[in-house]
């Protein structure tokens, strides 16, 4: 039985509740409210019908039929939709395309001695070195990782050919058909620009020629922004392994200085860590036990995963974490920042602090932050923070002691190592093994955000709760994962939650790898580490001679906010998986846009699922969500002549 959400205001984590009502009471404005105060969403932009892309405008197409039926310029509702869902497509692959830009450089940078980061991961450097063909014989690592970030920011500037990092991680099956309908890209700053550009008025009004454009933004983002991203951020701090922490308020500290990294990239977070303990001293001279640094979102999820720093919260509920009066600093660089953070802030002793140029808040202090000055900003930023414990005002404070155990740190190659202590010759076998028989009726990713207008937490953990009790293996990434982790899906606790053979396999690994089992289900990382998943999926269909496409494995985001979360979505279509998400994707006002993406019958022949064997699922009820997923995978296991539930006439 799932549980209700009947009884919950914003979230099902009480500590949430608690801090929602406080924040009402004190007048304090938090994305809850402001969701609760908003007006219904427009139906117009909810159908994806209205236009904003030139002067003329805006226009917006009457759903009903009875209005206007083409824009100023002549464009119908089809045109219309598919380029707004190409320019909300472009809007997340630009941060991740950032993202890895950062690092990129920072890589740079560290081969030439010219930042404060060390060169750790050492091993997955020589193996991308090698994935990219280059000769490391007799070559330091400097000139190795130098030769790297050269070829990662050669995927920014290419003008022939095909991105690097594409041929590196895809399959050639894919790559061939990718090829063959013209949405293999070339450079990531290049597709991106293009793609700007067909979606201004007077360029590209083919609706399905938009769509393809979807594509080649989905494959920028998946092998652009997520795998060249967690290969090199493997490669300057280290791969992840498991690692055990806590999840909830309760990791806050009373008696010291809290600090909340918040954002994206982790070149600050890293380093912020690394000066909160230097540090420690100068925290006591003010009365502190000491610094406590704490994640918020998924530069949370990338200290989690490789220093085991607690986390506090998802998106949705980061302005809470200020409500408890007991932070001394919010320190942010990109993504997923409410600029209204700061505003809760005016109202206790919290400094918002912004790292990047191009990412500020009004009413916030500033501090640039640029690798080569590395441990200099993050000495500012940690005493910042210490000053501000002074200033606290403990009658404006909420104590919460509760704290959730939490395993993370599941890197593909620490999931790979858990299963060579069962056979080291060929670790993959155990797990294809469990799915053959049926013990792991197949693979679910549960990924992306928590949604302010939605009852946080309830549909990442609905729809885990729902696929594991039916030996569904699970991973999650991003504030999905935060959500599963707080409520006792990534500790063994969660077991019970699994069905009778999935906790057979789980605890086999498990305790072959010295642990009492694996959790329920498996944090492999932030939003960008989607690769992960992806890498998994990879190495299995290549074991077994298919493709990604023909495995018994889907992806869901039953909260997303964040465009972001539609271009990882997007890129894993694009190789054939089905993925779910559970708030609207503003795409109704077109029937063909809704038939080429959920599987309908589309007149001009574009059809996701007929092309690449996956199709868009929306549902916005977790257990029905939950049970269209099942379907697929036992559809998919039937292809491949395993044994299967599949029924045609429940198909969809």
């Amino acid at each position: 039985m799932h549980q209700s959400k009947n009884s919950q205001v914003v979230s099902l984590d009480s500590d949430m509740e608690i801090l929602y009502e406080k924040a009402c009471e004190e007048g304090i404005e938090t994305a809850f409210s402001r969701a609760k105060q908003s007006a219904a969403r427009c139906p117009f932009g909810s159908a994806g019908v209205c236009c904003r892309h030139c002067l003329e405008g805006p226009c917006r197409i009457a759903p009903n039929g009875k209005g206007p039926q083409r824009g100023i310029c002549g464009a119908d509702a089809d045109t219309i939709v598919a380029r707004n869902l190409l320019t909300t497509l472009i809007e997340g692959v630009a941060g991740h395309a950032e993202h890895g830009r950062e690092i990129a450089l920072a890589l740079l940078e560290a081969a030439g001695g010219h930042s404060d980061y060390p060169i750790k991961g050492i091993d997955k450097l020589y193996k991308v070195a090698t994935g990219l063909g280059l000769d490391t014989n007799g070559k330091t690592v400097e000139e190795i990782a130098k030769a790297v970030a050269l070829k990662a920011l050669e995927d920014y500037q290419k003008q022939t050919g095909i991105m690097n990092w594409l041929t590196l991680h895809a399959q050639q099956q894919s790559i061939e058909k990718w090829n063959e309908l013209g949405i293999t890209p070339i450079n990531i700053h290049l597709e991106i620009s293009k793609a700007v550009t067909r979606t201004t008025m007077g360029c590209d009004a083919d609706p399905v020629n938009l769509l393809l454009g979807c594509l080649t933004m989905g494959l920028v983002d998946g092998y652009g922004g997520l795998h060249l991203s967690t290969d090199l951020q493997d490669i300057l701090f280290g791969v992840p392994k498991v690692v055990k922490s806590k999840f909830k308020l309760g990791v806050i500290k009373p008696d010291m200085v809290n600090i909340a990294v918040h954002g994206h990239v982790p070149l600050l977070s890293e380093k912020v860590v690394e000066w909160s303990r230097k540090l420690s001293a100068e925290a006591e001279e003010v009365g502190a036990t000491g610094v406590n640094v704490v994640g918020v979102c998924c530069s949370g999820n990338e200290i989690l995963m490789r220093h085991g720093v607690p986390a506090a919260s998802s998106f949705s509920s980061q302005e809470l974490v200020i409500v408890t009066g007991l932070l001394e600093a919010m320190v942010v660089d990109v993504q997923c920042i409410m600029p209204g953070v700061q505003k809760v802030a005016e109202c206790y002793h919290t400094e918002i602090i912004t790292t990047l140029p191009y990412i500020k808040i009004a009413g916030a202090t500033h501090i640039d932050f640029h690798t080569h000055e590395a441990d200099k900003a993050a000495q500012a930023i940690v005493r910042k923070a210490i000053a501000n414990f002074k200033k606290r005002d403990f009658q404006k404070t909420s104590n919460f002691t509760g704290t959730v155990e939490a395993y993370a740190g599941f890197s593909t190659e620490q999931i790979v190592e858990a299963l060579g202590a069962l056979n080291a010759k060929e670790p993959l076998q155990p797990l294809i093994d469990a799915i053959a028989s049926g013990a792991i009726r197949g693979v679910a990713a549960i990924v992306g955000c928590t949604n302010p207008r939605e009852l946080q937490d309830f549909g990442n953990v609905t729809v885990a709760k729902e696929l594991l009790k039916n030996n569904v293996l699970v991973v999650a990434t991003g504030c999905a994962a935060h959500s599963l982790a707080k409520h006792n899906l990534m500790n063994m606790e969660g077991l019970e939650y699994c069905g009778e053979s999935l906790r057979g396999v789980l605890q086999a690994v498990g305790q072959a790898a010295g642990l009492p089992s694996l959790p329920p289900t498996l944090h492999m990382g932030s939003c960008v580490d989607n690769s992960r998943p992806a890498d998994l999926l990879t190495a299995v269909a290549n074991f077994l001679g298919v493709e990604i496409k023909d495995l018994p494995a889907v992806g869901t985001c039953p909260e997303t906010h964040s465009p972001k979360a539609l271009a990882i979505g997007t890129f894993f279509l694009a190789n054939g998986v089905d993925v779910h998400i559970g708030v609207d994707p503003q795409v109704s006002g077109s029937k063909l846009v809704t038939d080429v993406l959920c599987n309908g019958v589309a007149d001009e022949g574009l059809n996701l699922d007929k092309l690449f064997g996956g199709k868009l699922i929306y549902e916005q009820d977790p257990v029905k969500a939950a049970a269209i997923l099942l379907r697929r995978i036992e559809e998919k296991r039937l292809a491949l002549g395993l044994s299967s539930n599949f029924n045609p006439e429940t198909s969809l």
